[in-house]
């Protein structure tokens, strides 16, 4: 009779006992967690910075085809000098591109070359408002204007990763 009271003190030794297996699934569960609160933390910062990537692609790209034609037109047909407008009109030497003009159409900043139809810059992922050009520009100087417009990412989801603007300035002369 001793063998099979050892035999059978063997078999309990080897198995796990209730609490051994309410810890083991307690520290899985735990892990398991933090891993799914990480993955949807990061999946939320890439969305964030895809939104404002997006915003400061469109904000530079806007602004730097705006100065680069500011420099390159003549003459600033309007605003006159020393006011503001939504939009701007520029006189160029070539007659297909003249007169030029930039403005705001539900949002999209556009651009008008001449008789040709207006051109999209800015996509219809974004917003754009309060478009400005001030003519800063004096009787001694080719011509100056400073552009403001500020730059909303559409948020049709309703989700706050969504939520990016920015105001982007800058200034440009004739040559």
């Amino acid at each position: 009779m001793p063998i099979k009271k050892t035999t059978f003190n063997r078999k309990i030794a080897r198995a796990f006992t209730l609490v051994e297996l309410l810890l083991y699934i307690g520290l899985v569960g735990i892990i398991m967690l933090s891993v799914s609160i990480f993955y949807f933390e990061t999946l939320q910062a890439r969305v964030k910075n895809q939104t404002v990537s997006e915003v400061e692609m469109q904000g530079t790209l806007a602004m730097e085809k705006i100065t680069q034609t500011i420099r390159n037109a003549d003459v600033i047909n309007s605003p006159a000098v020393g006011l503001s407008a939504a939009s701007i009109s520029l006189a160029t030497i070539t007659p297909t591109t003249n007169p030029t003009l930039f403005d705001l159409s539900s949002g999209i900043l556009r651009i008008t070359e001449g008789a040709n139809p207006a051109v999209n810059l800015t996509t219809d992922k974004v917003a754009v408002s309060a478009l400005n050009f001030q003519n800063l520009s004096s009787a001694s100087t080719p011509g100056v204007v400073k552009i403001t417009f500020t730059i909303t990412y559409i948020n049709n989801a309703g989700r706050n990763e969504y939520d990016f603007s920015k105001t982007f300035t800058g200034a440009a002369s004739l040559r």
